[in-house]
């Protein structure tokens, strides 16, 4: 099965791969177990099925993302600059996803959560809570952009809603075109959407 210290770990890394790229359903145990080069009989050492895996995989991804939104959006950090770079840093992985592997993902969480939402309620839960945490940061940048006259309007939580709703319908529709296009100009479209003054830098 390999390392022992490192198996699970494949096991993971290539259910994640497998499943953003195809889908949930299309991906079966042995090609899970033929990507991670890990024999099937030992799958079942580390999980208990395909769901198992799946759920912890997710876990660990929100986990390790977590981390990096905190990062990002730390309060020192000026609050718009905050929901620009979050944005700048997806489109730039789609787009280099796609450069180099010719395809557009999409958002992982999105891809399996809409796709076994109604299937599977420990992970639909996770997502759940993953997307409202990120949603909890983006709703707190918003009232301090408002605060600071920098974002129009007194709602930041339909405001992110709104930028939700729009950054993951685009990840969607590039995934479903295999097009970066609306990529390119998914971080002003945004400001646009939530009323962001323009900047204007004097020289």
């Amino acid at each position: 099965m390999g390392r022992t210290s490192d198996a699970r770990q494949r096991l993971m890394d290539a259910a994640y791969a497998l499943i953003w790229e195809y889908s949930y359903g299309a991906v079966t145990i042995d090609a899970i177990c033929e990507r991670a080069g890990v024999k099937k009989g030992s799958f079942y050492y580390f999980f208990e099925s395909k769901s198992d895996l799946t759920f912890v995989t997710i876990d660990a991804w929100c986990q390790q993302r977590a981390a990096l939104i905190r990062e990002m959006f730390r309060p020192e950090v000026p609050p718009l600059e905050r929901i620009r770079s979050y944005l700048n840093r997806v489109a730039e992985s789609q787009i280099k996803g796609f450069e180099t592997n010719g395809q557009i993902l999409g958002c992982p969480m999105y891809t399996v959560g809409a796709e076994i939402c109604t299937q599977d309620e420990r992970i639909r839960d996770r997502i759940c809570q993953f997307l409202e945490d990120v949603n909890h940061y983006i709703e707190g940048a918003i009232a301090e952009a408002q605060a600071t006259g920098e974002v129009e309007g007194n709602d930041p939580v339909l405001k992110a809603r709104f930028l939700m709703a729009y950054y993951e319908g685009t990840l969607t529709r590039c995934r479903i075109e295999n097009n970066p296009a609306y990529l390119r100009s998914l971080s002003s479209d945004v400001m646009d959407l939530i009323g962001a003054k323009p900047t204007f830098v004097l020289g």
